[in-house]
């Protein structure tokens, strides 16, 4: 079966990339991850981190999840540059009012920010046509936050937000039947 959630992360991998982005302008890094070993360094970083944050049963629970997938598959921003389009989602005016005013912060295990709407919603757009193939070849996945930021933290991925999709192939879905963390 890894074989299998292997060659899925992959087809995930050209489904973000050929998914639809604004103005037609690619700004996603796409990555898949495969080996064991590089997936148990990303839960470890994750279970490191848990006492740490708001929800160390989250990243726990998430952590256990990666450890027991075959592959993962990671999308981020890799530029934060604006769409262009003056839409007003970032709360701006105009893009040039945005990008000469936002103030760049980054959160320890987390993202750096803020950043134009369109190019958040570029991510949003990858990730589910990503998702989608996954669950046309019946492969078990989940859009996961936690993953994705301990994977720039680990620089698997030098993407500004990240998020990530572990893939698994069991009999039973590891991702949907998670015991409900005590502590939030």
């Amino acid at each position: 079966m890894k074989e299998v959630a292997v060659m899925t992360a992959n087809f995930m991998a050209a489904s973000a990339r050929t998914a639809p982005k604004a103005g037609g302008k690619d700004f996603l890094e796409i990555v898949v991850i495969t080996k064991d070993e590089d997936l148990k360094k990303i839960a470890e970083a994750m279970k490191e981190y848990a006492p740490k944050s708001t929800n160390e049963a989250y990243w726990m629970r998430d952590a256990s999840n990666i450890e027991n997938s075959q592959a993962l598959l990671l999308i981020g921003l890799s530029k934060p540059v604006t769409a262009g389009y003056d839409c007003g989602g970032c709360g701006y005016q105009t893009c040039a009012e945005f990008a000469k005013n936002r103030q760049m912060k980054e959160k320890e295990m987390g993202y750096t920010g803020p950043h134009c709407v369109m190019r958040m919603i570029d991510i949003g757009v990858a990730l589910s046509s990503a998702a989608k193939t996954a669950s046309l070849l019946n492969v078990d996945n989940r859009v996961q936050q936690r993953v994705g930021a301990a994977a720039k933290a680990l620089s698997f991925i030098k993407g500004e937000v990240v998020m990530g999709i572990p893939v698994s192939i069991t009999g039973k879905s590891i991702y949907y039947d998670r015991q409900t963390p005590v502590k939030h």
